[in-house]
């Protein structure tokens, strides 16, 4: 079992920023890609982005790229999303996911694919 942990979520005006984190206990972290996923209020929980448990390799989802950064501290065990330029659209709840995998190359995408995740942390931005 790996329980995680989200924090850092907020209400923060257009045009800022935060950095939101991921807690991990329970079995080495280091085995586990992670991911970062989004529900809005009457909408599907949607991909944000995602990580290899190497570190080495990342994806976006288009509506992120280049605003997003995910990054991983397999040393203490915590997962980090830095949110940049933030848009009245990225208003919504938050997931952090972890999902086995026996490359440090590979990473998912699909929400089928993690088989841990935390309880979310709301993420409000203001026009």
């Amino acid at each position: 079992q790996v329980q995680l942990v989200e924090s850092g979520g907020g209400l923060v005006q257009a045009g800022g920023s935060l950095r939101l984190s991921c807690a991990a206990s329970g079995r080495p972290f280091n085995s586990y890609a992670m991911g970062w996923f989004r529900q809005a209020p009457g909408k599907e929980r949607e991909f944000v982005a995602a990580i290899s448990w190497s570190g080495g390799s990342t994806n976006y989802a288009a509506a992120v790229k280049g605003r997003f950064t995910i990054s991983r501290d397999n040393a203490n065990n915590t997962g980090n999303l830095q949110m940049n330029s933030l848009k009245p659209e990225d208003t919504a709840v938050y997931y952090c996911a972890a999902g086995k995998t026996s490359s440090g190359s590979h990473y998912y995408i699909l929400s089928y694919q993690y088989d841990y995740w935390g309880q979310g942390t709301q993420v409000t931005v203001s026009s």
